[in-house]
């Protein structure tokens, strides 16, 4: 079976991407720092008949992202689709003047150095096979900096900016890489339905088309 794994899994888009990609056969893991939180996403999945494995890490604490996908590697087997998607505190989220360099620290941490780390754990075996998805999704921060919102829109821009890098230059190896920003809430009832969402990047993986699209 093919393996998806999401890092930053919660219940509005994880959940709803592993019910999309588990109904094409996909196995599912996930990694998040909550382990209760993650047992209930996998009970939740298997009750449909979804394969889901769990393995909690803090995406701030160097290289947690690594050894997580490792470990979920040795259960379902190498990673086909990676999905890197976790929330930022919103502590860290105030007005551009009162943004400390700890707040902007957290957020780069979480969205920049944890995505390295978690590209760091499947790339290797997608260059061994010719083959794998890396899918990123953001706020619209990062296409619509706020000065509300500042750490966002900085984080969320460096870590576009590195899975653009990415894209380039990993095209011609067959990993796509694509880039999903989010503009609005999400959630039932919300500007966003997850599941659609969930369409989205299930069409981004199987069609290859382009690095970044934006969901308004």
């Amino acid at each position: 079976m093919p393996t998806l794994a999401i890092v930053g899994a919660g219940p509005n888009l994880g959940l709803a991407a592993a019910r999309r990609f588990g109904a094409e056969g996909f196995d599912v893991g996930l990694v998040s720092r909550n382990a209760s939180r993650l047992r209930a996403l996998a009970d939740a999945l298997m009750d449909v008949g979804i394969t889901a494995t769990t393995e909690p890490a803090d995406l701030r604490n160097p290289a947690e992202a690594t050894v997580a996908l490792a470990h979920l590697a040795d259960t379902l087997g190498p990673v086909d689709v990676l999905l890197y998607s976790p929330l930022a505190s919103v502590d860290w989220i105030k007005p551009v003047a009162e943004t400390s360099s700890a707040d902007m620290g957290a957020a780069l941490e979480l969205s920049v150095l944890g995505a390295i780390d978690a590209v760091e754990a499947v790339l290797p075996s997608m260059r061994e096979r010719g083959r794998g998805t890396l899918l990123f999704t953001t706020g619209g921060a990062a296409i619509a900096p706020n000065a509300e919102r500042a750490s966002s829109a900085v984080s969320n821009a460096a870590e576009v900016a590195y899975a653009r890098l990415l894209y380039e230059s990993l095209a011609g190896h067959g990993i796509h890489v694509a880039h999903t920003a989010i503009v609005g809430g999400l959630g039932k009832g919300l500007r966003h339905d997850p599941a659609d969402i969930a369409e989205v990047l299930w069409r981004q993986h199987v069609e290859r088309k382009g690095f970044q699209h934006v969901i308004e």
